[in-house]
């Protein structure tokens, strides 16, 4: 009733003098406090014997809702793969090898390849392609074939034929296959990776032997000397020298009229290798697969700038290797598997058609679009070195 009168006399507050308001307040206040202070107890009184259960899991699901964003919050920093987020953790196989698994039991762990040796083949070539299989399979080696003229029941005449990965596309280059097929998450396993032509002898040249001394001598990008009695050599750095077992640049003038003397600091005196035979560590062929454009299949230019995938100085990680020498007997072989290109000029009428066959030389078109690719990619990199601002040249 107090509580009554106490609104009641609100209403009227404008017959009530000041003095009368704050009575009437304060007996407001001293009727509420008491009630407010008897259902507080009653409610505490009455949660702690009626409900302690829902008060437990009330407290669980706090405590577990916070253990809850937490881990939320730390997957989100966790480096995934794109794709994988539905999977755990644990199942991911990141990368994978080439290795040839039976059908029933596991191959040996001590057979496990360490270096793996590809290479564009043609029947035509197949003397020397033979001699150079037998030499890095019997070397521990995986060995993929690139099969560019689209021939592979032929290879069934050699033993190891079944012990090699063969791979066909008619008409690609060794660029074109390795782009697709030598992804750097599927080679790397392999230390080392051979990528070599298919117009090369190997009888002075010794896998093992090789990788150890690129190991010792801490190549990231190396190729084996040619030996100049035998081969057609194209610039004087990939020349063997007699008296050394790595070297990293020349003094002799190129052909080209480059000047090569012990200032020079750039390819093709120092720093470089040729494109016939190149071998790559693993970190190295991780960065220069990303370097390799999809659609220029032949590579030109790509090896001036092989330095910048050296893992570290140029002039120190890249080099010939004259102890493990090969020849380079330089026999063109690309487009000689094409097709004549054929023109028809139709006249006005269908039952009067005469076609001209216009025959191009297939080599002379191949060294053609090599030029054409060069210059695009040149193009290509100083479009990438003005558009990256955040890049720094480490050679200039």
């Amino acid at each position: 009733m107090k509580f009554l009168s106490c609104f009641m006399d609100m209403k009227s507050i404008d017959c009530i003098p000041l003095v009368t308001e704050r009575k009437s307040w304060s007996s407001c206040l001293c009727g509420l406090i008491p009630a407010t202070a008897l259902l507080c107890m009653i409610y505490f009184i009455g949660s702690s014997y009626v409900a302690p259960e829902n008060k437990e899991k009330a407290f669980t699901w706090g405590v577990a809702d916070i253990l809850h964003g937490s881990k939320v919050e730390n997957c989100k920093n966790q480096c995934r793969p794109p794709g994988t987020e539905p999977l755990p953790e644990g199942i991911l196989e990141r990368t994978s090898n080439l290795q040839m698994r039976p059908l029933w039991g596991f191959p040996k762990k001590d057979n496990l390849s360490t270096s793996l040796f590809a290479v564009a083949v043609g029947i035509k070539q197949k003397d020397p392609v033979h001699k150079m299989v037998k030499k890095f399979l019997s070397s521990g080696f995986v060995v993929m074939l690139f099969h560019y003229d689209g021939v592979v029941d032929e290879w069934n005449a050699f033993e190891w034929n079944n012990k090699v990965i063969h791979i066909s596309a008619r008409n690609q280059t060794k660029w074109w296959f390795a782009k697709r097929f030598l992804h750097p998450d599927i080679v790397s396993e392999y230390s080392y990776i051979f990528l070599w032509d298919e117009d090369l002898g190997v009888e002075d040249f010794h896998p093992k032997k090789y990788v150890s001394i690129v190991e010792h001598e801490g190549l990231e990008i190396s190729q084996p000397a040619l030996d100049p009695a035998k081969s057609e050599v194209h610039h004087q750095i990939t020349a063997r020298g007699r008296k050394s077992i790595v070297h990293r640049r020349t003094f002799k003038h190129g052909g080209n009229g480059t000047v090569c003397d012990g200032r020079s600091k750039a390819p093709p005196c120092t720093g470089w290798i040729e494109m016939m035979a190149p071998v790559f560590s693993r970190a190295a062929w991780r960065c220069v697969w990303y370097m390799i454009q999809n659609d220029l299949i032949h590579a030109w230019g790509l090896d001036m700038q092989l330095g910048y995938c050296a893992q570290g100085d140029r002039t120190k990680k890249i080099g010939v290797v004259d102890a493990e020498y090969i020849v380079h007997y330089n026999r063109p072989t690309l487009g000689s598997t094409a097709e004549k290109n054929h023109s028809t000029v139709e006249s006005e009428h269908e039952n009067k058609k005469s076609s001209h066959l216009h025959w191009k030389d297939p080599r002379v078109e191949v060294r053609r679009q090599s030029y054409i690719e060069l210059d695009i990619f040149r193009k290509r990199w100083k479009r990438a070195v003005k558009n990256d601002m955040c890049w720094i040249d480490p050679y200039q």
